[in-house]
């Protein structure tokens, strides 16, 4: 296996023939000719701000200047830098860059001259003052589910087709929510607490106080904020612990509750009132922004320390901008909430030192990872992958299968010179895939070694995405978002 790490390059392949990879920044690199030797017999291409060296997949080394050195279109990872498991998907049909950026600001004018297709996490914000910088872009994927850090509407004037995968991470999610929920019914986290600072418990007595507010589940309605794929995974869970499932989701056709077993409800405020638990599984938009509010959360089952009463329990796994944390701050204090656990934040990372959750008591909070395990990670990564591959070798927007901006979408827009057809040439990037024997469907499943392919039938769920900041979001639609 070759390696080279270096402190801006890293790049590491079982390939004896490895794909072309590029670390795009705007620090000049520094290398010993020695090093680009190295580099150059590893097949990299490598790219400074003032020199190119351009090696192909087989072939020698050569020089060039200019934007057109890749006969492939250009893919940009923007906010990483570890494209391992797009590689095999990509590697005969794009060449990928990975630019470890935090803003467009950092990312390298060759990216925004050249790239066509963009991966992006969480960490990147696009508004379309950030998207105009971009001249040859014409697909972003959003490696999650979310994208309300993304400007749509004004990408799909841009000629833009912004997808995202949906897909990946249900049952880590529903199972991490019945995690918290099970952690603030049980007090888990909080008795575990104590048993490792040393506190020491000597009877029954002792026992009371430490597990003070404990609860049975069994009877207790759990309230469900949109019921789209974690909505419902976490549904049937919680049906096996005895928990009574009510839902709100007005985007959803009627007998929903009757294939699933469940109840319905037809106003936030029935649900509200009515549960004991009440866990958010809907994605964010100007809409519902701060969706628990200070008005909300007294239409909540109430709960008061001064007498006893207990409150309701809140679960968020969805997005941290639907909580307003000072309201839930103040509703903790006064024990109208009676517990909550946050996996996601309105600013992060999360810092448990500052904002006004800092002294709040009964709180769990987690760093936005109930959507991790190894295995969704990979699918999500391969997913993603594969809906710029079918960009590339088939036509935008028809060929993806989770384009969420197509009601925005501008045919032949002013961006990239490959006008409505295929990125690269469908016809000719299948001869040369078919020649490496790579096959590959442009509009079947998504390329995968761990996905089990009758897992993937359509979902009726419908996404419900946009940003909050930016413009007008589509008509929405009832899902939730990682």
């Amino acid at each position: 296996m070759a390696q080279y790490n270096s402190s801006m390059v890293g790049f590491t392949t079982d390939d004896p023939s490895p794909p072309n990879i590029i670390f795009i920044t705007k620090v000049k690199l520094k290398l010993r000719p020695r090093k680009i030797l190295l580099l150059l017999e590893l097949g990299i291409d490598f790219l400074s701000i003032e020199y190119i060296v351009a090696v192909g997949a087989r072939g020698g080394p050569t020089l060039q200047n200019g934007p057109n050195m890749h006969a492939r279109p250009l893919v940009a990872l923007l906010d990483g830098r570890d494209c391992s498991v797009e590689m095999p998907i990509l590697k005969d049909v794009a060449t990928v860059a990975f630019c470890d950026a935090q803003s467009t600001q950092e990312i390298h004018e060759k990216v925004l001259n050249e790239a066509v297709g963009a991966l992006m996490w969480h960490t990147i914000t696009l508004t379309k003052e950030d998207l105009e910088k971009f001249k040859a872009l014409r697909i972003i994927v959003r490696i999650g589910s979310g994208v309300d850090n993304i400007d749509i509407k004004a990408a799909g004037e841009l000629g833009i087709a912004v997808c995202n995968v949906p897909g990946y991470g249900v049952e880590e999610v529903a199972d991490a929510t019945l995690c918290l929920i099970l952690n603030l019914y049980r007090r888990t986290f909080w008795l575990a607490n104590q048993v490792r600072e040393g506190k020491k418990f000597q009877g029954p007595e002792q026992i009371r106080e430490a597990a003070a507010g404990c609860a049975r589940i069994r009877g207790d309605t759990l309230g469900i904020v949109g019921l789209g794929r974690v909505g419902t995974a976490t549904a049937l869970r919680a049906k096996v612990f005895g928990f009574n499932v009510i839902f709100y989701d007005p985007y959803l056709p009627d007998g929903v509750e009757k294939s699933l077993g469940l109840t319905r409800v037809y106003t936030l405020q029935d649900l509200l009132f009515q549960s004991d638990c009440v866990s958010l599984h809907c994605s964010l938009n100007e809409h519902n922004h701060h969706l628990i509010n200070e008005y909300t959360i007294k239409q909540m089952r109430p709960g008061n320390n001064s007498c006893g009463a207990a409150g309701a329990f809140l679960v968020n796994t969805a997005r941290g901008g639907l909580v307003d944390e000072a309201a839930l701050a103040t509703a903790l204090k006064d024990g109208r909430i009676r517990a909550a656990a946050l996996d996601v934040h309105e600013n992060e990372p999360y810092n448990a030192l500052a904002g006004p959750l800092k002294d709040a008591q009964n709180l769990i909070c987690t760093p936005h990872s109930a959507w991790y395990s190894d295995p969704s990670c990979t699918e999500l990564r391969e997913m993603a992958a594969s809906e710029i591959r079918r960009a590339i070798v088939g036509r935008l927007p028809d060929s993806l299968r989770n384009c969420v901006n197509k009601e925005f979408y501008v045919t032949g827009g002013s961006v990239g010179p490959y006008g409505d057809g295929p990125i690269n040439g469908a016809s000719a990037v299948a001869a040369a895939a078919a020649a490496a024997g790579y096959a590959f469907n442009p509009m079947g499943i998504p390329h995968s070694t761990t996905l089990d392919p009758a897992a993937l039938a359509p979902h009726s769920t419908l996404q419900e995405s946009s940003t909050p900041n930016h413009a007008a979001a589509p008509k929405p639609e009832s899902s939730e978002v990682h």
